[in-house]
């Protein structure tokens, strides 16, 4: 126990207890679509109407020359660009950890994507990885709903 009463349970690695809790309302607003997207088995980017620009993660304008993108669908396969290994994590993911974010880099899109990856063990991860996108069968409208899988498992 530390001075100020914090429990430690292990110290290589660091492990303590850590409660949190909220409800938070919220709208998606212009994002809307791209959770939609989901429920649909669909993962939805944007590309600039002006330079073409593509990104995995959309918005409303480009961020290079200032112009309104549209929505684009991206593939559902793409390969690992970076990952790490989260040994600590928000409640949502509380059950998966430790779990393994990865960026996807998509043949189509100039920008990455941030999503989970499921179905390897962390140690069998390397940079290049073929993955697919996986969709939640009861969509609950949040980015958990997608995460990628090793293609190899398709």
């Amino acid at each position: 126990m530390t001075e100020k009463g914090t429990i430690v349970y292990g110290i290589d690695p660091l492990v303590i207890r850590d409660h949190y809790e909220i409800d938070y309302l919220h709208s998606y607003a212009e994002d809307s679509p791209f959770f939609i997207g989901l429920t649909k088995g669909k993962l939805l980017g944007s590309r600039c109407t002006a330079c073409g620009y593509t990104y995995a993660t959309p918005r409303a304008h480009c961020m290079g020359c200032g112009e309104p993108t549209t929505w684009h669908e991206l593939p559902l396969t793409g390969r690992v660009h970076t990952f790490t290994t989260c040994h600590y994590g928000g409640e949502a993911f509380l059950k998966e950890t430790p779990f393994t974010l990865i960026l996807v880099e998509f043949d189509d899109a100039d920008t990455l994507f941030l999503s989970r990856l499921k179905g390897i063990k962390p140690d069998a991860v390397h940079i290049g990885l073929p993955v697919v996108a996986r969709f939640a069968k009861t969509p609950s409208f949040k980015v958990t709903d997608v995460w990628f899988e090793p293609a190899d498992k398709a």
